[in-house]
């Protein structure tokens, strides 16, 4: 096999430490994989390229977490909800999206899918991304 899946997560990573968002395109299908993986999910070829996306999209449906599954390291980045994020170079997926409270939360609901972005951001040691919603309008 050509590529290890270690390369393709420290290759990715390594662009988020650059401020870079990317993914992998397949050479064959055009699919886009984020976040990036091995081969293809629509055609299964491992003829991948990176391409720098900017990961603006829209959040399809959410569910606000509880204090039963709230984890504490996250705690600095509250508040958070876990989403379905449709990202418009491609694929759905599954993301932590902040800016959603309780008291927005039916607003945010009543105009799905609802405009969300991608923020890289510095964890313990690395770099992550996180999705923001846009300006809430009342």
């Amino acid at each position: 096999m050509g590529v290890k899946l270690e390369r393709i997560v420290k290759t990715y990573y390594d662009n988020l430490e650059q401020g870079k968002i990317t993914a992998r395109k397949c050479k064959d299908c055009g699919a886009i994989e984020w976040p990036p993986l091995l081969a293809c999910n629509t055609c299964g070829s491992t003829e991948m390229e990176w391409i720098e996306i900017e990961a603006k999209g829209k959040m399809l449906q959410f569910v606000m977490s509880s204090p039963i599954t709230r984890r504490p390291e996250m705690e600095d980045i509250k508040p958070y909800v876990l989403a379905v994020v449709q990202i418009d170079e491609g694929p759905a997926v599954n993301a932590m999206v902040r800016g959603i409270t309780r008291k927005n939360k039916k607003l945010i609901e009543s105009k799905l899918p609802y405009p969300v972005h991608a923020t890289i951001v510095p964890r313990d040691g690395y770099s992550t991304v996180i999705f923001d919603i846009d300006e809430v309008e009342e």
